[in-house]
C-alpha cells in the first residue's frame, strides 16, 4: 500500500477560544481573510496589507485542555463552542479547514475520553483533530529516549481509533485526520535559562536548547513515524523553527547557523515527496525501560516524484553498526549508484554552535550498493541515514 506524501508548507492560524470566543475568531477570521469594506479588513490595509491573507487552516483554540491554559475547559465546554465556533466560520467561509483541539499530550489523564467528548461535538464540522508530543532524555536511559517514536506510533494510532469510533457511531462516510501541529524534541525539565531577563522585556532569550547528535536521531526517527501515518496525519508543524526550541539558531546581529536536528528534517523535506511505501520490516529488538521491547532499525520509503527512491533509516543501537538490506526488484534500481548520507558521531553529545557551526551535519557513507536489484548498507551506530536509489524507466 502506499500513501502520498508532501512537504507543502501552509500556514495555521489560531483563534483564542480560552480568554476569546465565538465573535473574536469571527473578528480574526475578518481581519485575516476579507478582501476590503469592513471594519477588520480595512483595519488590516490601514496596517499595510492590501490583500487578504488567504489563510484556510484554522485551529479552533489551543492545548483547550491544559490546566496551565487561561480559560481552559472540560470536553463538554470547549466541544460545544468550539462546534458553534466552526460552524460560524465555515458560514463566512466555507473554503476553510477546520482543526478540533485534542489531547495536549498522550499522558493527560483525559486523554482519549477527551478526543472521544470534542469529536461528538464536532464531527462534522472540523477536519481534524489535533496531537501535540515533545520529547527528552531523563535519567541518562538512552535507549528510551530514541524509541520516542514508539511513543508517537501508539499516540496517532490512538487518536485514529477514537476518530474512528466516532466516526461509526455517527454512521458517517467522513474520515477525520490528524494534525499534529507541535512536537519536537524539548527539554522541558531544565530551568528556563532567562533568569536575568528583566520582565516584559523585548524577545528575552529564553527555551533556547542546544541540540545534540542524539536529539537529531530522534527527530529523524519522528519525521519516519509522521511519513509511516501520512494518510491520517496529513497536517504537521515542527515546533518552534528559530531559536525557540528550533532546527535553526541565530544571534543578535550576527550570524544563524544550523542546529544538529535541522539536518533530518531537511533530509525528510527534500527527499520525503512522493508516495510513502508501507514496509515489511524485520530485524533484532532490544528492550527499553520506557516503552518495553522496540525494533533497533525505524524505517520508512518514498518513491519521489523524480522516480528515484529514498530510504530513511534510523539505527537506534548505540554502540554497533546496523546491516540494512532491501529487496527492491520490483522497483528496478539502477545497479551501483546509490546515495547514502548518515548523521553520527563518535560522540553522541556533539552539537552544533556559534563557534563550530558545521560540527554535526550528514556525511556520505561509501561501501553503500544495490545489486541484482537488492540494496545492502550499514547504518552507523545511532545514525539517520537518507539513502537514494534511482530508478530505471
Amino acid at each position: 500500500m502506499r500513501f502520498a506524501a508532501k512537504a507543502d508548507v501552509e500556514p495555521m492560524q489560531a483563534v483564542n477560544l480560552g480568554t476569546r470566543g465565538l465573535q473574536e475568531a469571527l473578528d480574526l477570521l475578518e481581519y485575516t481573510n476579507h478582501p476590503a469594506g469592513t471594519a477588520f479588513s480595512e483595519l488590516r490595509r490601514s496596517h499595510g496589507v492590501d490583500k487578504p491573507h488567504g489563510i484556510r487552516l484554522w485551529c479552533l483554540g489551543n492545548e483547550m485542555d491544559g490546566p496551565w491554559q487561561l480559560g481552559h475547559k472540560s470536553a463538554d465546554e470547549y466541544g460545544r463552542l468550539a462546534a458553534v465556533t466552526a460552524k460560524a466560520m465555515r458560514d463566512v467561509d466555507p473554503g476553510l479547514e477546520l482543526v478540533a483541539c485534542g489531547s495536549s499530550n498522550r499522558s493527560m489523564p483525559t486523554f482519549g475520553a477527551w478526543e472521544a467528548t470534542v469529536l461528538e461535538h464536532t464531527y462534522d464540522l472540523v477536519d481534524f483533530i489535533s496531537c501535540h508530543a515533545y520529547y527528552e532524555e531523563s535519567d541518562g536511559d538512552v535507549d528510551s529516549f530514541l524509541a520516542s517514536a514508539a511513543d508517537m506510533e501508539a499516540f496517532i494510532e490512538g487518536v485514529v481509533a477514537t476518530a474512528d469510533h466516532i466516526g461509526a457511531k455517527r454512521r458517517s462516510g467522513k474520515r477525520i485526520n490528524l494534525s499534529f501541529d507541535e512536537w519536537n524534541v524539548w527539554y522541558q525539565s531544565r530551568p528556563v535559562n532567562n533568569t536575568d531577563t528583566p520582565d516584559w522585556s523585548v524577545a528575552p532569550r529564553q527555551l533556547e536548547d542546544v541540540y545534540n547528535v542524539t536529539d537529531a536521531v530522534v527527530v529523524g526517527s519522528l519525521l519516519i513515524t509522521l511519513l509511516r501515518h501520512c494518510d491520517r496525519v496529513t497536517a504537521a508543524c515542527l515546533a518552534q523553527l528559530v531559536n525557540v526550541i528550533a532546527p535553526i539558531m541565530t544571534e543578535p546581529g550576527g550570524p544563524a547557523w544550523r542546529q544538529t536536528i535541522f539536518h533530518p528534517f531537511a533530509d525528510a523535506a527534500r527527499h520525503g515527496r512522493g508516495q510513502v511505501l508501507r514496509l515489511a520490516l524485520d530485524g533484532p529488538v532490544h528492550d527499553t525501560a520506557r516503552y518495553g521491547e522496540v525494533p533497533l532499525l525505524h524505517a520508512t520509503a518514498v518513491q519521489q516524484e523524480d522516480g528515484s527512491l529514498t530510504v530513511f533509516a534510523v539505527n537506534r543501537d548505540t554502540t554497533r553498526p546496523l546491516e540494512l538490506t532491501a529487496d527492491l526488484r520490483a522497483f528496478n534500481p539502477v545497479t551501483g549508484q546509490v546515495t547514502h548520507t548518515a548523521l553520527a558521531d563518535p560522540d553522541r553529545h556533539a552539537a552544533n554552535t556559534l563557534q563550530h557551526q558545521d560540527r554535526v551535519t550528514p556525511k556520505p557513507v561509501t561501501g553503500t550498493v544495490t545489486d541484482g536489484g537488492r540494496l545492502s548498507a550499514l547504518l552507523p551506530p545511532m545514525s539517520w541515514n537518507t539513502i537514494t536509489i534511482p530508478l530505471a524507466p
